[in-house]
């Protein structure tokens, strides 16, 4: 049976400093005949923590997507602080982008996936160390440096030579979120992060999560199902269903006083399973 994880006592997390915001401006995005986002406008302040709920298939997960460039919008803008991601300015025109600004772009945002997504034949310390070091070129010193302050962080620093089939899904996540950090992103991203885990195993890396959020200034975009994980990490919580928001608001009034009867309907359902 896998180990339960514990909290780690947290020291100062070595994250990066000011973040930059994230903005969409009539995003489209169909899959065939379906319109997944609906003219979708919504901005994430600069240190801005905003959580996304809503049933299944109301294109929470696809607004993470479009952002890590795994899928290309159909229509409109998104921007990462004040440069768009899907386009570049050429001539005084705006052109779609070139593979050269997407890889610019993509240094700027991290992501942790439900699924974990750890290279399998690397090491705990590789799987740290590879992104920096190949993709920004970080000297491997100084990758391996922070490698070891980032899983001090996750508290895994005894597992730096373990590979991923050692390790237990909570070992594995927190590793995936430590990875995540190593990049040194602006903007990190949550794909439904303790979806995949036993239940004993969710709390750990959810303290591990809110943590991360109040030590740096990260601007941070969550897909949860876990209402009470929104609750506690947002400044503000976005209800979708068919491609649009429905309410946004606080997460005490999201939770306490939805005034949209779609978001109560939801809010009912999830909470009673």
């Amino acid at each position: 049976m896998p180990p339960t994880d514990t909290t780690p006592e947290k020291d100062a997390a070595p994250l990066r400093g000011s973040a930059p915001g994230i903005r969409f401006e009539k995003v489209i995005k169909r899959f065939g005949s379906n319109t997944v986002l609906r003219e979708l406008d919504f901005t994430v302040a600069p240190g801005e923590r905003v959580t996304l709920i809503g049933p299944s298939g109301s294109g929470k997960t696809t607004i993470l997507r479009l952002l890590m460039t795994l899928e290309k919008p159909d229509g409109g803008l998104i921007f990462v602080g004040d440069d768009p991601l899907w386009h570049m300015d050429r001539g005084g025109k705006r052109v779609p982008a070139n593979q050269k600004h997407l890889h610019e772009m993509r240094k700027r945002i991290g992501m942790v996936f439900q699924q974990f997504n750890l290279f399998p034949n690397m090491n705990v310390l590789r799987n740290l160390t590879e992104g920096p070091m190949r993709v920004l070129g970080v000297p491997r010193d100084e990758a391996v440096e922070r490698a070891k302050g980032l899983l001090d962080l996750v508290g895994l620093a005894d597992k730096i030579d373990a590979h991923p089939s050692q390790l237990s899904g909570g070992q594995q996540q927190r590793v995936a979120i430590a990875r995540a950090l190593a990049m040194e992103p602006q903007v990190l991203l949550l794909d439904e992060v303790t979806s995949a885990l036993d239940p004993e195993l969710v709390v750990g890396v959810q303290d591990l999560l809110r943590d991360i959020a109040r030590q740096s200034d990260l601007t941070l975009l969550c897909v949860t199902h876990e209402m009470t994980f929104a609750k506690d990490i947002s400044d503000r919580v976005l209800m979708f269903d068919q491609g649009q928001i429905v309410e946004e608001g606080p997460p005490e009034r999201m939770f306490g006083e939805p005034s949209e009867q779609r978001t109560r309907d939801f809010l009912q359902a999830v909470l009673a399973t």
